[in-house]
């Protein structure tokens, strides 16, 4: 019997964002695998991605940045025997977390388009909270892929002595700025399109679930969901039914103010400029056939690591999954995360 993860949230007041602006009230929701010792000094964070959530440590759990079931759990290289996994939803996020969709305690009404701008660093702000909340002071490691990738980085500047290390995978630290705004600008250039958009008010509309479908389509396409398929499908029909069909089991949960909200706290994202910051050991791990962060950046953020004398190690998984195959290979990687956590 696999143990299931443990869902919660935490509630806080007044919390102030990068930009000075206060929300009322901040809901974070999170799960939990295995026990907290009696001295707090086993916990890992595991960061999600853009579009999943804390269903990603959830044994069964499917993500389109893949499970990581494989990674986190009992035996696994994120030993939920020894140690004990918090995965937070992200601030902004749509699994739980204050959102888009969640009543402004100001109007009465969902945020909506009106849900104030954030930044990576208001993301980890949540989470440093939440652990404060928990009783917990330093955390063994956090591990994270893609845009858990970005808050991982972010947390070891802004808390260098929170964690022991970091482990990052199919990501980077930084987002050039005209590829985050390009981003944010095709997302609202698809979602106006949509009959039902309404400048981002669509709760009483219906939504925009078919522009939704279309969007995530497009995104696991890019992650290199085909190449998935085709190991056990031949028919290109059948393959479109089948990215079809999971694009809208996302869509109906996932909000689309949420996408935005993420996509533009991405808007500037790029902390090389304070790795010296960084006491923590770093694992970097990339996939060979991912579209979004190609191996060819390794050496570059590599050299600046190392030129900031941060302890850092880069491995290549090896596979032909691209940006979905830190959970959909995990085998390929867990062994060297797993070394890296001993050494910890």
């Amino acid at each position: 019997m696999t143990a299931q993860a443990d869902t919660r949230t935490f509630s806080t007041t007044n919390y102030r964002l990068q930009s000075g602006v206060v929300m009322p009230k901040v809901t974070i929701a999170f799960a939990t695998l295995g026990t907290l010792a009696p001295d707090r000094s086993n916990a890992v964070l595991v960061t999600h991605g853009n579009t999943s959530g804390p269903q990603i440590i959830d044994p069964g759990g499917t993500t389109g940045e893949g499970s990581w079931s494989e990674i986190v759990g009992p035996g696994k290289a994120v030993d939920t025997n020894r140690y004990f996994a918090i995965c937070p939803n992200m601030l902004g996020s749509s699994y739980g977390s204050t959102n888009a969709r969640s009543i402004d305690p100001a109007t009465g009404k969902p945020y909506g388009p009106r849900f104030p701008d954030i930044n990576v660093s208001d993301i980890v702000g949540t989470q440093r909270l939440l652990l404060d909340h928990l009783g917990i002071d330093k955390l063994v490691a956090i591990v994270g892929p893609s845009y858990g990738g970005f808050q991982a980085l972010q947390w070891a500047v802004n808390y260098p002595d929170a964690m022991k290390g970091i482990a990052v995978v199919v990501t980077s630290p930084l987002v050039p700025r005209e590829r985050s705004e390009g981003n944010v600008a095709r997302l609202l250039g698809a979602l106006s399109k949509d009959p039902n958009w309404n400048g981002g008010d669509y709760y009483d509309r219906g939504g925009v679930v078919e522009t939704m479908t279309g969007i995530r389509m497009a995104t696991l396409k890019t992650y290199g969901i085909e190449t998935r398929l085709k190991a056990t499908m031949s028919d290109p029909a059948e393959i479109e039914a089948a990215i079809r069909d999971e694009a809208a089991r996302w869509a109906e949960g996932f909000d689309a103010n949420s996408l935005i909200i993420l996509a533009k706290a991405l808007r500037g994202f790029d902390v090389t400029g304070q790795f010296g910051q960084i006491k923590s050991k770093v694992l970097f791990v990339l996939s060979r056939t991912d579209k979004l962060f190609p191996p060819d950046i390794a050496p570059g953020v590599m050299q600046g690591l190392k030129a900031a004398g941060v302890d850092a190690d880069y491995f290549l998984l090896d596979s032909e999954l691209g940006h979905s195959a830190s959970g959909l290979d995990a085998h390929k990687w867990a062994p060297r995360l797993k070394e890296f956590m001993e050494g910890l």
